[in-house]
């Protein structure tokens, strides 16, 4: 099985109106405001996936500023999952900043269906911002441990180049949440900000036992032989192969996987599905 754990879709709302879009949501224009960047539906995805020779894709809606946009991402995301026979696996957004309602939005996408909750960002420069160590936090948290999902955060990293979208959760406010609830499942995107170099402490790979690493746009961000580097870090199972369609290609990003230097046949089977496919348990 070739599982892409971090894809994104959008009601089609969005695409025919992108405009109005742009302009109600700070968090949305930061990132979309090109005409350059991708948006794609749940039939997009399930083009570039048979293109691709993936058979499972998990898709994310966008952390939207406004509660009611994201129940309405996620009842696109969810119809997704329940017309796709499996092969997508959905994930809701939720606005944290609204504790209660977050939770309440949690419980009614797990009862239809949502494997987990994400991608979660903080905010953007100027617009609504919440921390982790807050209430927002604690209702991801609790919403999580009571619907048994897996939670995905976009991570940024604190050094390098910028980009549209850097802006993340800090790998230190991820380790703190993941210190703070140990035993959820946890998703940090984008190779973590950084955090699996830190795995070489003990204590904090005793911390991130149950978190996971994808890969999402790691074309963008990193040097190929992070694929080697980053397994022998947290170790093989904590690795989880993710494109970021649309924003990159799919297909272009399996063939990154499969030939990144100084991996084993097993790890690359275990990074392009085995993995997600144990957390996601989809052998039960």
């Amino acid at each position: 099985m070739i599982l892409d754990a971090h894809t994104h879709l959008f009601p089609s709302a969005v695409l025919d109106r992108r405009a109005e879009f742009l302009a109600a949501d700070p968090a949305f224009a930061s990132l979309y405001a090109t005409p350059r960047a991708r948006l794609a539906t749940a039939g997009d995805l399930i083009g570039s996936m048979d293109e691709a020779g993936i058979d499972v894709s998990v898709a994310m809606g966008f952390a939207w500023c406004d509660a009611g946009r994201c129940a309405s991402g996620n009842d696109a995301t969810l119809d997704a999952g329940a017309r796709n026979g499996g092969r997508i696996l959905p994930f809701a957004t939720v606005w944290p900043l609204d504790p209660d309602a977050a939770y309440r939005e949690a419980q009614r996408c797990a009862a239809a269906g949502a494997r987990g909750l994400g991608e979660l960002r903080p905010g953007v420069a100027g617009g609504p911002q919440y921390t982790l160590a807050s209430p927002a936090g604690d209702a991801l948290a609790a919403a999580a441990r009571d619907f048994d999902l897996t939670l995905a955060f976009h991570v940024g990293e604190p050094v390098g180049h910028s980009y549209a979208g850097k802006e993340g959760f800090t790998p230190a406010e991820v380790l703190a949440f993941a210190e703070r609830n140990r035993g959820l499942r946890l998703i940090a995107a984008h190779w973590g900000g950084g955090l699996p170099f830190y795995a070489l402490m003990p204590e904090i790979h005793e911390a991130l036992a149950t978190t996971w690493f994808d890969t999402a746009a790691t074309s963008l961000l990193y040097r190929d032989d992070i694929f080697a580097l980053g397994t022998a870090l947290t170790g093989v199972e904590h690795i989880l192969f993710g494109s970021d369609y649309p924003l990159l290609s799919q297909r272009r990003q399996r063939r990154l996987v499969e030939g990144a230097p100084g991996l084993t046949p097993e790890t690359r089977i275990a990074l392009l599905g085995g993995n997600a496919a144990r957390l996601f348990r989809l052998g039960e």
